[in-house]
């Protein structure tokens, strides 16, 4: 019988970063051993797409649950059967599932650290429709609060969360809005986009496209899906829509109560409420993500108290693939995320 696998202690885990001095009071850190992308993996479109088409997923066993909102919809998770640690919750990016590259490795790597992973389907991803005309957004906070008070209430308290791009928006704008109200202790956000309308824009540029066109394709099918056995609230012809843009200006807006795709930009962008986050978040980027641009990055004295930097010059978008052999690569988001939730939630013991 194989030993379960300890996870890793204090020392260890505080050794996974090192500070960078700034001209500001805030901290960036740097990931220890430092993240190298090989040679061959350098260009932002190779790591943002290599682990899509070529990273192998771990064979999780999976135990799902719905749990029912108080607007009369649902929110469908799927935990990781064999944790018995703290539960740490993942939130998908756009159009993303358990299937989506990152979210099982992710939590095989939290299992390995003694963590309990969970993951979240935001509404209408879970393979059936949600009930309601609504869709999931970036800004929809209301759902993460209601998922953390549910599972709060039934004894199963969330203690952190990674959110993945749009899952990212979404849970940094939770946290900045809760401030010291918010019902998790450490969190993790990976790939943000920071600011909705500039990401809108890059997606309509140069190699960025490819991106857009994968994402309006299965944004309108997973909305003929929806309402191919009732009626639309809408008139829009999918057909006309090119770009992330247009799809939020006459579907995502229209659907969620926002007066057109700028307004909802504007409202749901987390780069404004960074300053009033004060649980310990963890935001790793890359300044090259084609899913946005550097300037979008927030700088040390953009953020609040609880806000770690770990701005790296490379790893595309949800990518930071590192190894130096196609067959043995290995993710840095694997090994940060697990030390960064073991420095917050598992406390040191105490000195002798």
């Amino acid at each position: 019988m194989t030993p379960k696998k300890q996870p890793p202690g204090p020392d260890r885990a505080a050794a996974f970063f090192v500070a960078c001095s700034t001209s500001t009071s805030r901290e960036i850190l740097m990931p220890q051993p430092p993240f190298t992308p090989p040679c061959w993996l350098r260009n932002p479109h190779l790591q943002t797409l290599w682990p899509k088409l070529f990273r192998p997923l771990p064979d999780l066993p999976m135990q799902r649950e719905r749990l029912e909102l108080a607007d009369g919809d649902f929110i469908d998770l799927a935990w990781a059967t064999g944790g018995n640690g703290p539960v740490i919750l993942l939130l998908h990016g756009l159009e993303g599932t358990l299937r989506s590259h990152y979210a099982l490795p992710v939590m095989a790597a939290l299992l390995r650290a003694g963590l309990q992973p969970v993951f979240m389907y935001l509404r209408g991803c879970s393979g059936e429709p949600n009930r309601l005309a609504r869709s999931y957004h970036s800004g929809a906070i209301e759902d993460l609060a209601e998922v953390l008070t549910l599972l709060r209430s039934s004894g199963r308290p969330v203690a952190g969360a990674i959110g993945f791009s749009l899952g990212g928006n979404l849970l940094l704008r939770y946290l900045g809005t809760a401030g010291s109200s918010a019902l998790l202790r450490a969190a993790v956000a990976v790939s943000v986009p920071f600011v909705l309308a500039d990401a809108a824009r890059r997606l309509e540029q140069g190699g960025s496209r490819i991106y857009q066109h994968y994402l309006i394709t299965r944004l309108k099918r997973s909305y003929r899906l929806k309402f191919a056995s009732r009626p639309s609230p809408l008139r829009v012809d999918l057909d006309r829509i090119r770009t992330l843009w247009e799809y939020d200006q006459w579907v995502t807006a229209p659907l969620n109560g926002f007066a057109g795709a700028d307004d909802y930009y504007a409202r749901c962008s987390s780069l404004g409420y960074l300053k009033d986050i004060t649980v310990p978040t963890l935001i790793l980027h890359s300044l090259d993500d084609p899913f946005m641009y550097p300037r979008n990055v927030p700088l040390p004295d953009q953020v609040g108290p609880g806000v770690r930097l770990a701005i790296q010059p490379h790893g595309g978008h949800v990518g930071f693939i590192e190894g130096h052999l196609p067959w043995r690569t290995s993710c840095l988001i694997d090994r940060l995320a697990p030390a960064f939730f073991h420095e917050h939630l598992h406390p040191a013991a105490p000195s002798p």
